[in-house]
């Protein structure tokens, strides 16, 4: 019996195999789907920021960290706004969609606070949160580009590639703080 590709391509869905999950009702049937996703979880992301980030600086003393801090702040805010620009060029009003990764790793920044003192440690603690946050960031700004310019959505991805471009920026920023001081004055409580 001859079969149709349609007919193999729809057989081939409906198989599961064994552990493979099972997608949920509103799963991304596509790219596009796929990139709103990651727009709603990255919008979701930065607003949480511009609430967590005040309390690393509030934490910090190196005067280069929170001076950082407060810059990325500033750079967060902005980042808000972007996402709302690319939200509108692709015709969907704004919407954030929980960030289980970033509410992990802000909870994670919280506890290295907490059991850190005060000083030196805690800042080397506050630099090694904040970057684990930009390295998410950038993981999800160079996806969300790429999928952008591999949609066609020119200007989405220049928005983006901006952004991705001042994570990148910050975390340098953050390891010569580390390099050049920070961790130096933690190793001296050794």
């Amino acid at each position: 019996m001859k079969t149709t590709n349609n007919a193999k391509e729809s057989t081939s869905k409906e198989e599961v195999k064994k552990g493979v999950t099972k997608p949920k009702s509103d799963a991304a049937s596509g790219l596009t789907d796929l990139f709103e996703d990651g727009l709603k979880d990255i919008y979701w992301a930065e607003k949480a920021l511009t609430k967590a980030i005040p309390q690393m600086t509030k934490n910090a003393t190196s005067a280069d960290l929170i001076e950082a801090l407060n810059s990325h702040l500033t750079q967060t805010e902005e980042h808000v706004i972007r996402l709302e620009k690319v939200f509108e060029l692709i015709g969907k009003k704004a919407s954030a969609k929980k960030c289980d990764a970033m509410a992990g790793l802000i909870e994670e920044g919280k506890g290295i606070i907490e059991e850190t003192e005060v000083g030196g440690v805690r800042d080397a603690g506050i630099i090694a949160a904040a970057q684990k946050i930009e390295h998410y960031e950038i993981a999800t700004y160079g996806t969300l580009r790429q999928f952008a310019e591999t949609l066609g959505l020119a200007e989405a991805a220049t928005i983006l590639e901006q952004t991705l471009e001042e994570e990148k920026s910050a975390d340098k920023k953050l390891t010569i703080i580390a390099v050049d001081a920070v961790n130096l004055e933690a190793a001296e409580t050794e």
